[in-house]
């Protein structure tokens, strides 16, 4: 698999977003351990999780729980895999999310995950959401006093605009390796964070990289989709080139910038791996330009 810079770690150009294995509608954990070891076995070396990854009421660090389990029962090598967790969100059980971004929380969360992942840092932890009633400075410097501390490695950020990324990068330098933020065929309006993010020097790993592009949702373009018959061009490439959408739609995101890393989530051992594949699929300037910017 080609490969893409976090900080000073190389991964694989597509990682592994680990949300489908443990929320509403979660395969079994044999399905679930095989699909983290079939994206190991792809090449994939990114596994993106969070401590408000689960179900029901208590379940709190479910998803760290299941890839600390499946990496330690991988046969080959796992020293090269990034894990990158997140804290500052919850789940109540109801279906519902929360924000607490307060550094009492960020703190305790980041304990709670080392714990679980069973390690002494985490290699990439990332502030899940800005909370509106906390100062960003403050959260962010919760982030740079783990930093201090050693618990973790390296710094990223998750659902921020231009200036919350400016402002924690004054706060953490050249700590801040990532941004996380929806980008995909239906949600095209991160340009600005990603152009950012490539003068910085910063991943950004698009979640939710694979929106729009099920035929059910062919419901027409809107200014945010593809200009040519809609989120249809994704199915038309494929057809052309022999190859699944979801391939097409990666290969695309890769395309849009040096430093997007995408986070496909996947609860099926076939899918991680069609998704990993996208990494070697090369677009040609006129798919890219069907596809649309």
């Amino acid at each position: 698999m080609r490969t893409r810079r976090i900080g000073d770690v190389e991964v694989g150009a597509v990682g592994l977003g680990a949300m489908p294995l443990s929320i509403e509608g979660r395969p079994d954990e044999g399905r679930a351990v095989a699909t983290v070891h079939a994206a190991l076995d792809a090449g994939v070396t990114l596994i993106d999780t969070a401590d408000c990854y689960h179900w029901h009421a208590g379940e709190i660090g479910h998803n760290e729980e299941l890839i600390a389990r499946a990496l330690a029962t991988y046969g080959g090598d796992t020293s090269s895999v990034l894990i990158a967790t997140k804290g500052g969100r919850g789940r109540p059980g109801d279906g519902s999310w929360t924000v607490t971004g307060t550094p009492e929380h960020l703190k305790r969360a980041c304990e709670g995950s080392l714990k679980r992942l069973g390690v002494d840092a985490i290699g990439l932890y990332q502030l899940h959401k800005p909370d509106p009633e906390v100062p960003w400075g403050e959260s962010v410097g919760a982030l740079r006093e783990l930093l201090d501390e050693g618990k973790i490695r390296m710094a990223g950020l998750s659902n921020v605009d231009v200036h919350q990324i400016r402002q924690a990068r004054r706060i953490l330098g050249d700590r801040l390796v990532s941004v996380q933020n929806r980008c995909s065929p239906a949600v095209r309006d991160s340009d600005l964070e990603v152009e950012l993010c490539r003068r910085l020097g910063i991943a950004f790993l698009p979640w939710s990289p694979l929106g729009g592009i099920s035929r059910s949702s062919l419901d027409g373009p809107s200014a945010l989709e593809p200009a040519e018959s809609g989120r249809e061009a994704f199915h038309t490439v494929a057809a052309e080139r022999g190859v699944s959408p979801q391939r097409v739609c990666l290969s695309w995101l890769l395309a849009r910038s040096p430093v997007i890393v995408p986070i496909p989530g996947a609860s099926r051992p076939e899918t991680i791996r069609d998704s990993a594949a996208a990494a070697d699929l090369i677009l040609s300037e006129d798919e890219l330009a069907r596809l649309g910017t």
